[in-house]
């Protein structure tokens, strides 16, 4: 390969290096760093009034299941409202919630999105009735101490805290890997971020703010998808830290067919690049100002997804091996190995258990299906792309019980 080639190829290296070590040290960093909850009061000071709000679009399969699972809390039912936002439901589905100890919102949009619901139930809000709001999601089910840790952390003075998402089910091949992606984004971008002083990153659900506060952030957020990383970005400026609590579960239903799991990911790609563009220069602004968390809340999405980031390391050495260049094929060796390495120790033991043959078979579909996903981030940066709940898998992707 001529210097030319090698001019190229050397901002792409420099790209996938900073990539891999931002990964490795946050999750050498999340086994290291000491849990947000060990450090809150064992018992509350009050009980705080809180507000759950379920935005749901089209959820009429999972709605139900997820109301009966979320009224099991051990918090004081007098002390929390659960209100379903929702959007676009059978008139069946709004009869049966009217069954329950709840609150329904019925809602339609031209164009329906998670923060046009949230933003309509937050202005729905009775002023000064609730401590707390806490977002989940329709197919979320909350442990049942899930609100009474959340209720500790506003007790221990945080403003901003994200809960542990894990999966709901691993029954397909796709579900398995969707739930270890999960648990290393947990892992990296919750744990270690905490461990290196930097606050958790949202995640979208499983998760609690001050009222005011996050009503009036609401109002600031335009995008189509990714309501969260604006959020994020515009709690850490006004210096709202977020805490990470491991321990508070809210279990969520993981994607189970290779076609969902393709709309998923277009919208998240597509959130990822419209925050980057529009966030650039605050996110520069804030590190020369020395503003770290902010700052990073940026930087982080200028991570590549971890399923492409392997996909253009795999082809970085198949280009190492074609062209027989040592200088290629060595640095995309060791960052390959360096990349799995931080994504094998962010698995918990638990998952690794529940992988088969025909799961490891799946996963080239799934880098397939995301980097087919790159030609449809124009179209989802307009349009909501909605990925349902509730799904049964099809075909031969039926294999885990």
């Amino acid at each position: 390969m001529d210097v030319l080639g090698y001019l190229v190829l050397l901002p792409i290296g420099a790209y996938l290096f900073f990539n891999v070590l931002y990964l490795l040290v946050l999750a050498v960093a999340g086994w290291l760093g000491s849990d947000d909850e060990r450090s809150l009061p064992k018992q509350p000071s009050r009980i705080r009034r809180m507000a759950v709000l379920i935005p749901a679009y089209k959820e009429d399969r999972v709605i139900i299941d997820s109301v009966q699972a979320n009224l099991r809390q051990t918090y004081p039912a007098s002390s929390y409202d659960i209100f379903v936002i929702a959007d676009s439901f059978r008139a069946e589905t709004l009869q049966e919630l009217a069954q329950y100890p709840i609150r329904v919102l019925p809602v339609s949009f031209e164009q329906s999105t998670v923060q046009k619901s949230l933003g309509y139930a937050l202005n729905a809000l009775p002023e000064n009735d609730y401590d707390i709001v806490v977002i989940s999601d329709a197919d979320n089910h909350m442990a049942t101490d899930f609100l009474e840790r959340i209720n500790l952390a506003f007790d221990g003075g945080w403003r901003a805290v994200q809960g542990h998402r894990v999966a709901k089910n691993t029954n397909t091949s796709v579900a398995v890997f969707d739930a270890m992606n999960e648990e290393v984004s947990n892992h990296i971008f919750r744990s270690g971020q905490r461990a290196v002083g930097l606050s958790a990153s949202l995640i979208g659900s499983g998760m609690a703010f001050e009222p005011a506060t996050m009503k009036r952030l609401m109002g600031r957020i335009r995008t189509v998808g990714g309501y969260d990383k604006e959020l994020e970005i515009n709690l850490l400026l006004e210096g709202v830290s977020i805490a990470y609590l491991k321990q508070a579960l809210i279990y969520d239903e993981k994607v189970q067919n290779l076609e969902v799991f393709e709309r998923q990911r277009t919208r998240w790609i597509a959130a990822q690049v419209h925050f980057a563009k529009v966030y650039a220069g605050t996110g520069i602004q804030q590190l020369f100002q020395g503003r770290f968390d902010p700052a990073f809340a940026f930087i982080k999405a200028l991570i590549l997804p971890r399923t492409l980031l392997l996909a253009a390391l795999f082809f970085s050495v198949l280009l190492g091996l074609v062209t027989q260049s040592a200088s290629i094929l060595i640095p995309a060796l060791a960052l390959s190995g360096t990349l799995l390495v931080s994504m094998f120790i962010s698995i918990p033991g638990y998952l690794w258990q529940k992988i088969s043959i025909s799961d490891i078979l799946t996963f080239p579909l799934l880098v397939f299906r995301m980097i087919r996903s790159l030609l449809k981030v124009k179209t989802a940066q307009k349009k909501f792309i909605h990925t349902p709940h509730g799904e049964t898998p099809a075909g031969k992707e039926k294999t885990k019980v």
